[in-house]
């Protein structure tokens, strides 16, 4: 039987941040994180993660240790990554691209997207960063919703990704390219030409700090994707987060396994680690045990942020492969993207020397929210306390416009959060209504089923919604079931959520047939090689069952929770 409550790692040379949580809590203001990183151009991310260390001492100091999967490296300072997001700004400008209008990057995990991030930021341009493992429809979909001006990815990535769909792109002006091992594509700008020999100045305009700096898309159960809104002034909570929840010292190397195509690869893989003027380890390579080994024990990892898909997949390796390894110098190992099982926290404890620190948080709130501390006790399977800055509370929703507060522990309810943090997302992109649906009576509803035990612990139950958690991605049914009516033999669809033990939750589909078609395992490979070529491999069902119908309600939505039931 596991332990109800254990400790973190003892701290040793190094003290937490957070020596006392109540403390923390009761000292703690946004406007004091501001106040020190404000200055005479604004709030601009690419200006406190990037321009502020390069005028300095830090110019020297190695920002991102890039690691390639063919084994290639580069050590890039904060001095050499600010030319390149300057040089990079000013390709942007050369092409006519000003404030407020959208980048786009669909690549791996090159420097390249890292300069283009920072130096789309530093002329008030709007990244938004896509999977580099979506299929068509999920780019194309989200780049007509964003009205992409521009967008950077790879030769390679350009080949099979977009050239196949750049005429459904009308708005798509400019295609960046970054060399690798095909040739730059005629109808495309080289990285080399458009970006290398631009000047390395750029004058950084003083920027407000509720401009617009970031579109994060994340799916919902009805209708397209939806583009949550995010300004530079969500780089307060990278920085705070950064401090609180993982525990960034200077002296820290970094490694978050997040892809910078999801917000948490962006928030905590990009900005929070620059922000907070740290190394930070960069590896392009897939998932692989033996490798992320040798990654944590060559690089020095100090702060280690990764998923839980990964680290049940890290289990299932067997504790003997990592005990090969030393890995003592994690002092720091922190879990996101669905909810951690207990039995992954105890094993980091007994592998790493210290339990995995579960946190909580979301697409829309931009940080993290809720989270373990290493100066805290650990309840396994717990998401944590709230920030300091943070109020959270469990709720029951009365009307549309108000909520009643749950106070009794242990009762389950949605969590609520009760706005104001800086990385609250500003607004769902040209879907007003509904935005202001996810508030209610002075909080805003995550959607998030969760309860509170008396000491104040949030632990989560399950979605309020029918969005499918896997691997980390949030993944909408909605999505899955039109690429899949789409085929000919197809009447209805339905998708669901299968709990998995690894991946937390895999896609799997139901379908109802034509009249005149008839199931069979050619058929269902057929439709699962229709939805992976246009999803991609991410998103696409891993199962699909055959069914006479799909059940809906009274009003023709398809009972999800029913067809969930009846799975399991």
């Amino acid at each position: 039987m596991q332990p109800a409550v254990i400790h973190a790692k003892p701290c040793g040379p190094v003290p937490p941040n957070v020596r006392d949580y109540e403390q923390a809590r009761r000292g703690f203001r946004w406007s004091d994180v501001e106040a020190e990183l404000l200055g005479v151009r604004g709030l601009n991310i690419a200006e406190v993660a990037i321009e502020r260390h390069a005028r300095g001492e830090q110019a020297r100091k190695i920002a991102l240790r890039w690691r390639g999967r063919h084994g290639d490296a580069r050590d890039i300072t904060y001095g050499a990554l600010a030319v390149e997001t300057r040089r990079f700004g000013n390709a942007l400008r050369h092409l006519g691209v000003g404030a407020g209008d959208v980048v786009f990057a669909l690549c791996p995990r090159i420097p390249e997207l890292y300069a283009a991030a920072l130096g789309t930021l530093a002329i008030q341009a709007v990244f938004s960063p896509l999977f580099a493992a979506f299929g068509p429809d999920p780019i194309v979909t989200r780049m007509r919703a964003g009205a992409g001006k521009v967008l950077v990815t790879t030769a390679s990535l350009y080949a099979r990704k977009i050239a196949p769909i750049r005429d459904l792109l009308p708005g798509l002006q400019h295609v960046i390219v970054v060399a690798d091992d095909r040739e730059i594509p005629a109808d495309t700008l080289a990285w080399s030409d458009a970006v290398l020999g631009q000047l390395p100045a750029l004058d950084i305009a003083p920027t407000p700090p509720d401009t617009l700096a970031l579109l994060h898309f994340t799916s919902g159960t009805t209708g397209k994707p939806k583009a949550a809104m995010h300004v530079h002034r969500a780089v307060v909570e990278h920085l705070a987060t950064a401090r609180m929840a993982l525990d960034l010292h200077p002296d820290d190397v970094f490694w978050c396994t997040a892809d910078p195509g999801w917000v948490t690869g962006t928030s905590y893989g990009l900005i929070a680690p620059l922000v907070a003027g740290v190394t930070s380890v960069v590896d392009e390579s897939d998932f692989l045990a033996e490798h992320w080994y040798e990654l944590l024990e060559r690089e020095h990892v100090t702060v280690w942020y990764t998923a839980p898909t990964a680290i049940r997949m890290l289990m299932k390796a067997g504790p003997d492969l990592a005990r090969k390894h030393d890995l003592s110098r994690v002092r720091v190992a922190a879990s996101v993207g669905e909810p951690l099982n207990p039995e992954a926290v105890m094993w980091g404890r007994d592998v790493l020397g210290t339990p995995f620190l579960d946190n909580w948080w979301q697409t829309e709130t931009g940080g993290i929210m809720i989270a373990n501390f290493l100066s805290m006790d650990v309840r396994p399977g717990s998401m944590g306390r709230p920030l300091p800055g943070v109020e959270a509370a469990i709720v029951k929703r009365t009307s549309d416009t108000a909520v009643d507060v749950i106070t009794t522990p242990d009762t389950e309810g949605e969590l609520a959060l009760r706005p104001g943090w800086p990385s609250m997302f500003r607004g769902y992109l040209s879907e007003d209504a509904r935005y202001r649906k996810c508030f209610a009576g002075s909080w805003y509803l995550t959607g998030d089923l969760a309860r509170q035990d008396a000491d104040g612990y949030f632990w989560f139950v399950g979605r309020a919604d029918d969005v499918i958690k896997s691997s980390g991605h949030l993944i909408g049914p909605f999505e899955v079931e039109s690429v899949l009516l789409e085929h000919p033999a197809v009447a209805e669809a339905g998708v669901i959520g299968k709990p998995d033990p690894v991946a937390f939750e895999i896609v799997k589909a139901f379908v109802a047939l034509k009249p005149g078609y008839a199931a069979s395992d050619a058929l269902r490979q057929e439709l699962l090689g229709l939805a992976r070529s246009r999803l991609g491999a991410a998103v696409a069902p891993k199962e699909i069952d055959f069914r006479p119908f799909i059940p809906k309600n009274r009003a023709g939505k398809i009972m999800r929770r029913l067809l969930k039931a009846q799975e399991l």
